[in-house]
């Protein structure tokens, strides 16, 4: 009996050596690995630690009667997810936009998102197929360059949704996304972009309506610390409130940002994009 106690006893010492181990293994070698990855797939400019890009979606009045003098005191420059629509009945403003350098992007021409939204219920991406999503797509850019003279080169999800159609026929738009654009950005995402893996056509979305400084600032500390890129994610701009930006937040931000001593490559989608796409190596 004292024998088999103690073989018992070897033999779940050695049992729990070996998961000890594994656990040390595990919570080492990831990071070592994205560290190591990371390196090796992209070197951010000399004293550039992590990348931010502010962008807006709707292309609502707020972005050309807040936004543009707060980036223009700010020397920022932005990127629009606009829809034609909204683009022509404000059209001297987005033409300002476009002299100012701002990026204008695609963000669909209806903005279909699941019926389960109210709003969406007539035009939801559940009764859509790959064919009516690609009109949408082709047609906001043939709109916004007759608008505006520039062909959008990036695109926002609407609802940050990446799907037509229903159960077993339902079909990711994605490659859609992949074949038209340099960048595909999504919403409501957990995580910012790490430069040397993520997929081009599903980019990250970090929402930062409805924010103080401090609450954007932590973001932006995060990416720097594992090498990200952040691009945030608006609608109106103004006071803070459910899907605005707030003004006074901004303009700290903008401040933050350009701060050489913060370490963060600032500039529109596509710029950062890319950057990225120059630069980067070993990812298709």
């Amino acid at each position: 009996m004292k024998i088999g106690g103690i073989l018992v006893a070897a033999v779940m010492m050695f049992s729990w050596t070996l998961s000890l181990n594994a656990q040390e293994a595990v919570g080492n070698v990831p990071q070592l690995s994205i560290q190591s990855d990371a390196a090796k797939a992209l070197v951010w400019p000399t004293g550039k630690r992590a990348a931010v890009s502010l962008s807006f979606d709707d292309g609502r009045p707020s972005q050309v009667d807040t936004g543009l003098a707060l980036f223009k005191k700010a020397g920022v420059k932005v990127t629009f997810y606009v829809q034609p629509g909204g683009v022509s009945q404000r059209l001297q403003g987005w033409k300002e936009a476009v002299a100012d350098g701002h990026e204008i992007a695609n963000h669909s021409i209806t903005h279909p998102c699941t019926g389960n939204y109210a709003f969406s219920r007539k035009n939801a991406l559940e009764d859509y197929d790959l064919r009516k999503m690609a009109a949408q797509l082709d047609d906001a850019n043939d709109q916004i360059q007759k608008l505006l003279g520039v062909k959008p080169r990036d695109f926002a999800y609407p609802c940050g949704l990446k799907f037509v159609g229903r159960g077993l026929d339902v079909k990711s738009y994605v490659p859609l996304v992949a074949e038209r654009f340099l960048v595909g950005r999504g919403y409501i995402d957990e995580f910012p972009n790490d430069p040397g893996f993520f997929d081009f056509a599903q980019a990250m979305g970090t929402p930062f309506d409805d924010m103080d400084f401090l609450q954007m600032k932590r973001i932006v500390d995060e990416a720097v610390k594992n090498g990200s890129w952040v691009i945030f994610v608006g609608h109106d701009i103004g006071a803070r409130a459910h899907q605005t930006t707030d003004t006074i937040a901004l303009e700290a931000l903008c401040a933050y940002l350009k701060d050489p001593a913060n370490g963060i490559l600032l500039g529109t989608v596509e710029e950062i994009g890319t950057y990225i796409k120059q630069h980067r190596t070993g990812v298709d």
